[in-house]
């Protein structure tokens, strides 16, 4: 599953239904996210499930089944950010908890309770983490307002046109 050219192939074709998606949907029927019922969320989920496919994008894909349920550009967009709290948290309770790095034979929380530095560090790297994800909603959805999702199908084409050609001839 680590091959760039398949990678690079879905870039491409996840860049086609974006493009896809932003044209068909046009009169979408939810607007706010209290008016998404719980077989809509699950149906957006399954879509979620897709980007266990390398090359797929977790947002994409959810924004992607958000608007094949109905929501506007804004409320699928919004809502992907909102599924992505829940993994976010798994994957940090995951690092502290569970995982146990090879360098150190340590686990996450161990290293962290080795120093004050290291407490601080890892603080202050989620609270900017935050600041930025934030920062980075706030552009996305005025993106999306005003352009649609064409300038992320074009993006995700042209990047997995030229994986595509550097992997083949090049690498």
């Amino acid at each position: 599953m680590g091959d760039p050219i398949p990678i690079a192939i879905v870039l491409i074709l996840g860049g086609i239904v974006l493009l896809f998606i932003d044209s068909r949907f046009q009169n979408p029927t939810v607007a706010v996210e209290e008016d998404i019922t719980i077989k809509k969320a699950v149906a957006i989920g399954f879509w979620q499930c897709l980007a266990m496919m390398p090359g797929t994008s977790r947002s994409a894909a959810s924004i992607i089944g958000g608007m094949q349920q109905g929501l506007t550009r804004q409320a699928a967009a919004e809502f992907s950010f909102f599924l992505a709290v829940p993994t976010m948290m798994a994957v940090t309770l995951y690092s502290v908890f569970l995982k146990t790095y090879e360098t150190t034979n340590l686990k996450g929380y161990e290293l962290l309770l080795q120093s004050k530095d290291n407490i601080k560090l890892f603080l202050i790297g989620n609270v900017i983490a935050f600041i930025v994800a934030v920062l980075a909603i706030k552009f996305f959805i005025g993106i999306i307002k005003k352009y649609g999702f064409k300038p992320w199908g074009y993006y995700r084409i042209i990047m997995g046109v030229f994986l595509v050609i550097y992997f083949s001839y090049f690498k």
